[in-house]
């Protein structure tokens, strides 16, 4: 008769010194809904960060092309330094190579890429990094 008065079921009885205790000590680790933090790990939208991808039981038509060597399709063996325009497309704002796994480049293309970068760079027709 205890539980009616007090307005609490029997299984909220040992559930609430668990909410009480975290309350205490400060943020909670656990990932309850209560937390207010969101929850960790993989979500339900797909794609990383929730954004949705085209696979199964993706929301969105998000679909991501393989990326393809640009030197490769147009059958450039040698990469000239002198070709600035090129060259600027491959180097970011700050004056860093992009990395080929964001330009979808090829190994040994991004290998002759660098070089020409560097020898570019070092002749004064590409900066080595922009002032800011």
């Amino acid at each position: 008769m205890s539980d009616e008065t007090n307005g609490k079921a029997p299984e909220t009885g040992a559930a609430a010194p668990q909410a009480a205790s975290g309350a205490d000590s400060g943020p909670s680790v656990s990932s309850g809904s209560g937390s207010g933090a969101p929850p960790r790990g993989p979500r339900p939208g797909g794609g990383p960060g929730g954004r949705p991808s085209g696979g199964p039981g993706g929301r969105g038509k998000f679909f991501r092309r393989k990326k393809v060597c640009k030197f490769c399709t147009e059958k450039i063996d040698a990469i000239p330094y002198r070709d600035v325009r090129l060259l600027q497309g491959f180097v970011a704002e700050r004056g860093k190579i992009v990395p080929r796994r964001l330009t979808g480049v090829c190994t040994t293309h991004q290998r002759r890429l660098t070089r020409a970068i560097k020898q570019a760079r070092n002749i004064a027709l590409l900066p080595f990094a922009t002032r800011h």
